[in-house]
């Protein structure tokens, strides 16, 4: 995570096939619930996690009616895993921009369902702050709007663990839920646009729709996400061969998280959208917001880099490149210079404070709201989705030590 950058969500590669007997647990969970004849809209559906909410929502053996997907560009590869579903639900795909309201009224018009996973996600600050608030808060109200016009009953956002923080103190949680007290203002731009963009869903739930019905809204807040298709994973990968097959430690190892697979958090998203249609689970659900986590063992994120990949040989640095403390000032004078720097050229440090926190901060969240709310269970066990993201990560390295290579040359 972290310092890879910037990213909108991007194309992600084809999943793993889950196991017979998570499969069937999941089901008996499920099979109260169905999404049977819904019109559903995804947004950011050619990306990273979009991808595979989509590959679930195709999957469902009781049929949506139709799935709309929204998307920047979608890839040739995105386009042939949509396509490989041949079942009865129509698929339209939707090539626009999110702050493009016409687009948005066609999308919207006869869907009931909106899945909203479209974002920028900049940890970094290589994003115009206009351009991600446009796209994060404005794209995210407009949407809201052309639901409200269009009679879309429910709505569905992808938020993430970053409105909440860590704060600048760098305050530990461990195993919090969605009744944590915890103080945090970030002045980050990435956190605040998503706070801003996930407070006008949960304030539009309740509003009344122009035929009279009502729309309810909920909200994930989702861990970090790995898995194949992650584009933090391959820039973590990229700087490890770049060292000698040995990963940069960049956080340390005490920094507890709770990475999300991306498989189960696509699933929270469909188990969530199936709670709603029953208006006995969505009056619990509606107006809320709840931490998405599984179980994968809580590890530092630059463990999780190495745990994924330990099988290749690939090693990690012992500590920090610095004392934590002399990190934090390290970036600050980054910082300054950045600043410094700004009427002439527009210098991006490839670390800051927020992220130096961010990175080494204690940080876990438990999922047993959204179990208790709308039945969440991790479809994908934690050693299904260490396999699947390390054989992903395992076909990279060829390509990826070539593309370096001749870079380097």
């Amino acid at each position: 995570m972290g310092d890879s950058g910037s990213h909108m969500y991007e194309g992600g590669e084809p999943a793993c096939l889950i196991s017979r007997e998570s499969q069937s647990a999941t089901q008996e969970q499920a099979q109260a619930m169905s999404l049977a004849g819904v019109s559903c809209l995804v947004t950011g559906a050619g990306g990273f996690l979009g991808q595979r909410i989509v590959c679930l929502l195709l999957e469902e053996e009781e049929a949506l009616a139709e799935l709309r997907l929204l998307d920047k560009a979608f890839s040739n590869e995105a386009l042939r895993r949509f396509g490989k579903f041949q079942g009865k639900t129509e698929v339209k795909i939707l090539e626009g921009d999110i702050r493009d309201v016409t687009l948005l009224h066609r999308a919207c018009q006869g869907v009931s369902l909106v899945i909203h996973t479209a974002s920028i996600i900049d940890t970094l600050g290589l994003v115009e702050k206009q351009l991600l608030w446009e796209v994060n808060v404005t794209g995210t109200q407009l949407l809201l709007e052309a639901c409200v016009r269009c009679n879309v009953q429910h709505f569905i956002y992808t938020s993430t663990i970053e409105v909440t923080g860590p704060n600048c103190k760098g305050d530990p949680i461990f195993n919090g839920d969605e009744d944590t007290a915890y103080e945090s203002v970030s002045k980050f731009p990435y956190a605040q646009s998503k706070r801003l963009a996930e407070d006008s869903v949960l304030k539009a739930d309740g509003q009344v729709l122009k035929d009279g019905g009502m729309l309810m809204t909920c909200a994930l807040r989702s861990m970090y996400i790995f898995g194949e298709g992650c584009p933090f994973l391959q820039g973590h990968l990229d700087k490890c061969l770049m060292n000698k097959n040995v990963y940069l430690r960049f956080s340390r190892k005490e920094a507890l998280v709770n990475p999300v697979y991306v498989g189960n958090i696509a699933w929270a998203h469909v188990q969530a959208a199936k709670a709603l249609q029953v208006p006995q689970k969505a009056k619990h659900i509606r107006g809320q917001f709840y931490y998405i986590s599984d179980d994968t063992p809580h590890m530092s994120y630059a463990d999780l880099n190495y745990e994924l990949t330990r099988d290749l040989g690939f090693g990690i640095e012992p500590r920090l490149p610095m004392p934590l403390t002399m990190l934090y000032y390290f970036s600050l004078l980054l910082e300054v210079v950045s600043f410094l720097l700004r009427p002439f050229i527009r210098y991006i440090p490839s670390t800051n404070r927020h992220l130096v926190t961010l990175l080494n901060t204690p940080f876990t969240f438990s999922y047993r709201k959204a179990q208790r709310d709308f039945g969440y269970v991790p479809r994908y066990t934690w050693e299904e989705a260490k396999r699947c993201t390390g054989q992903w990560m395992a076909s990279l390295v060829p390509q990826r030590r070539e593309y370096l290579q001749s870079k380097a040359a």
